[in-house]
């Protein structure tokens, strides 16, 4: 399946809620996405706030794929950073392919997506990113040209005694 990408869509009430449904789902398939299943929509909502705050100061943008029927199938928030030292470089956060299209080329396809926003800002340098260790991810990340930087063993609990290692991967644009 081929997705249609934007970057920074007007953000509506349909767009807010197919990603809230999109992360809450992705989430309950087992998705590193920042929670541990079950979650609902109402768990997921805050976060989304957060990251729409972000969006509409410009300190965040966000890539929306979309499938043939218009319905998001893909997001990944990218963050700049306001640090004078860090602003040649920005952060991809909360990369989601809704679970039916995984294994697809849709998540190559969001990467690429994110590699081209990436490199339609002014003065960015690369992308940096973090993953869950212990879920493969980090392989995926691999395959799409980014490097592993960082690992810190066990700084993400998912649950009593299920320690994984917080991954750094970075691609230079």
């Amino acid at each position: 399946m081929t997705l249609t990408f934007t970057v920074d869509p007007p953000q509506t009430p349909r767009l807010r809620d197919e990603i809230i449904d999109l992360w809450t789902d992705v989430s309950n398939a087992g998705g590193a996405v920042g929670f541990v299943p079950p979650v609902t929509a109402e768990d997921v909502r805050p976060d989304y706030l957060k990251h729409l705050v972000a969006l509409e100061s410009r300190r965040m943008h966000l890539v929306v794929g979309r499938d043939e029927g218009g319905q998001v199938a893909a997001t990944a928030f990218l963050g700049r950073n306001t640090h004078r030292l860090q602003r040649h470089w920005i952060w991809a956060y909360t990369v989601m392919v809704r679970p039916g299209l995984q294994g697809q080329g849709c998540g190559r396809e969001l990467m690429a997506a994110v590699e081209r926003a990436g490199r339609s800002f002014d003065g960015i340098e690369a992308i940096r990113l973090t993953c869950r260790g212990g879920t493969g991810v980090d392989r995926f990340y691999a395959s799409c040209g980014y490097k592993e930087v960082g690992r810190v063993p066990g700084m993400i609990r998912v649950a009593p005694g299920d320690d994984r290692d917080d991954i750094t991967m970075l691609l230079p644009l």
